[in-house]
């Protein structure tokens, strides 16, 4: 060991017994422990970071669900076309409203023109 480590564990040490601990939240409780066994083991960290910092899992899977439904859009017929853009303007608006949660601006027209829509029908 060398002299920080000791010194380190010598605070720690003296705190805990002069009970500097006791008021933490959560002191006595049992830690909640996250779930992470379906994460490989390399992506744990950066997937802690990304959701610290308020990425969530479920703005993932809009983004990747748009992305194959814009795919299917440019190869599809005339007949799928207005489901799949149903779909995707719902997908969008789902987008957009996690993130004017988190306090990203969006540009996306079709967002403020469903919004602008919404607004006529509850003023008439």
């Amino acid at each position: 060991m060398d002299f920080f480590q000791i010194l380190s564990e010598d605070k720690i040490r003296k705190a805990y017994q002069d009970g500097e601990f006791n008021a933490l939240p959560g002191f006595g409780k049992p830690m909640v422990q996250e779930d992470l066994s379906g994460i490989p083991e390399e992506l744990r960290m950066a997937y802690k970071i990304m959701k610290n910092a308020g990425y969530t899992e479920e703005e993932g899977q809009l983004r990747q669900e748009m992305m194959s439904i814009e795919s299917l859009l440019h190869k599809c017929d005339e007949g799928e076309k207005d489901s799949l853009q149903r779909k995707l303007n719902e997908k969008l608006l789902r987008f957009n409203q996690l993130m004017s949660k988190r306090g990203v601006k969006t540009n996306s027209s079709v967002f403020k023109n469903y919004e602008l829509r919404v607004q006529r029908k509850l003023n008439k």
